[in-house]
């Protein structure tokens, strides 16, 4: 009964603590909505990025030697890291006292080492090439590259860590924001994801031009052709880019932070036992997030892959004419996420009024349905592409049938509005459930991404060996999504909170008295 009460009483005292952090805050100078803006533009950095990392590293990690069902294992780390780094580094920014904020520091650590991942992934074929992977030029030699691929995986890791030590806080920074201000968590996470759009929109332009090899010819060498030079140019323009949105938002992101009157350890235990004092609605938002990647995660996983055999039928380790196949189709499905992050953008800007008009209860359950028309179309339209296709192997050039590509870039395009919902409203309602029961923003979002990565461990696990199976290319994993897809509508349609935005900021400043 003694341990009964002192947890209640810390946990009253954690919740006393973070309202006296914001009301001490909201005391301070009033965010403006451009200065709001700007403190985001991190997110559009770091976004650019992983645009780049979702539409040429799975593809580009096949020349390097791992096969299409061992491409997918490399990506456990990022959920493995986000199990255990954002919450760590949420509950640690939502005590962090530095005179630099609460936020920033771990923003601008992150970000560095974000830089170095990205360099490590983009000269890997020439790391690997100094380490005694073959002498043979790459335009002639298409083996495995051990050393290379080792290389690669270590700056994919770090990356994803890297990542995750970002994206909390940059999301709990714009909570703090919107709480102290007068525009609330829903335009504040709209914002997030319109910076999100934005970034998408400049790395997946990038990835699609395919011409950064005539313009930095200097890229070029006996151990990076053509490919692995487009890589290179595009992940340096986006360390470049990435710098520049950190400074912008360490300038526009002024933290006020209150001084801790308590003194307290703040160690790996300690955060896994702060996390029963979440709101008791979060259980609720863990689930239906949790089921919405389960279905999302394979079409990230694979899309351009997806376009590259299945719409174009090259294969990476094929005849020449099937490897050309397979990078114009990895071209057309970065397009695509091209195509998909306008729209995302867009829907971006009518998320909040939609959930004014139909509560964010109804807004999540429609992108879900949405999602299961759309995943389910995929595997419809592969089998499509398989069928209508006439080619051989010998075929000097093989091109797609121009019907199916234009379908297929249609679903990339429709997945871009159930995207916008999926970054903005359960971020949204975790911010103001937050807000309402003092459980620190930052721990809440850390929280939120473990719902977020155990999918991406299940499916990262399982999507190659279930490929594997079949021996169905993606069309099963894509197959798997659509039936998660329809599950989470109807379950979301039972469990998720009635909530509406327009009580986002009245509830948020109602936390501060």
């Amino acid at each position: 009964m003694e341990r009964e009460v002192l947890a209640g009483g810390g946990e009253a005292m954690a919740k006393l603590e973070y309202k006296a952090a914001a009301a001490a805050a909201a005391a301070g100078k009033q965010i403006s909505l451009v200065r709001l803006i700007f403190s985001c533009m991190v997110a559009g950095g770091v976004q650019y990025g992983w645009a780049l990392q979702l539409s040429l590293l799975t593809p580009y990690v096949q020349t390097l030697g791992l096969s299409h069902t061992l491409s997918s294992l490399i990506w456990l780390c990022g959920p493995v890291a986000g199990f255990v780094v954002q919450p760590c580094v949420g509950l640690w920014s939502d005590r962090c006292r530095s005179r630099f904020g609460r936020r920033r520091p771990f923003i601008l650590v992150g970000c560095i080492f974000i830089c170095f991942a990205v360099i490590v992934i983009a000269f890997s074929s020439d790391i690997g090439y100094k380490l005694g992977d073959t002498k043979e030029d790459c335009s002639i030699y298409h083996g495995p590259r051990w050393r290379a691929a080792i290389v690669y995986v270590a700056g994919f890791w770090l990356l994803d860590l890297s990542n995750n030590t970002v994206q909390g806080p940059t999301r709990a920074l714009m909570a703090d924001l919107s709480v102290t201000g007068t525009h609330g968590c829903s335009k504040a996470n709209a914002i997030f994801a319109s910076w999100m759009a934005i970034g998408n929109i400049l790395g997946y332009s990038s990835g699609a031009s395919g011409k950064w090899h005539e313009w930095f010819p200097f890229l070029s060498n006996r151990a990076c052709c053509e490919a692995c030079a487009n890589l290179k140019g595009a992940f340096l323009v986006a360390v470049v880019f990435l710098l520049l949105s950190v400074l912008v938002t360490s300038i526009a992101g002024r933290e006020e932070v209150a001084p801790s009157t308590v003194e307290e350890r703040v160690g790996i235990m300690e955060i896994f036992r702060t996390i029963k004092n979440l709101p008791p609605k979060m259980p609720y938002i863990l689930l239906v997030t949790s089921l919405t990647w389960l279905s999302w995660f394979p079409f990230n996983l694979y899309d351009t892959d997806w376009m590259g055999r299945e719409i174009f039928h090259g294969d990476p380790k094929g005849t020449p004419a099937q490897m050309k196949a397979y990078d114009n189709g990895v071209r057309a499905g970065a397009l695509g996420l091209l195509i998909n992050s306008v729209v995302l953008g867009v829907t971006s800007i009518l998320i909040e009024p939609l959930c004014r008009k139909f509560t964010t209860r109804i807004v999540w359950v429609m992108c879900n349905f949405c999602m299961f028309i759309c995943m389910a179309a995929t595997a419809i339209i592969s089998s499509w592409s398989v069928h209508s296709y006439h080619g051989s192997i010998h075929d000097a050039i093989i091109s797609p049938d121009g019907s199916v590509k234009a379908v297929a870039l249609v679903v990339f395009a429709v997945l871009g509005a159930p995207l916008a919902v999926l970054y903005s409203v359960p971020f949204a309602v975790t911010a103001q459930l937050a807000a309402n029961e003092g459980g620190g923003q930052g721990l809440c979002t850390g929280v939120l991404n473990i719902s977020i990565v155990i999918p991406q461990v299940v499916i990262a696990l399982g999507a190659g060996p279930w490929d594997g199976i079949f021996k169905k290319g993606n069309m099963p994993a894509f197959a798997v999504a659509s039936v998660f897809a329809f599950v989470c509508g109807i379950v979301g349609l039972f469990v998720l909170p009635r909530l509406s935005t327009k009580n986002f900021k009245a509830s948020a400043m109602s936390s501060l008295h």
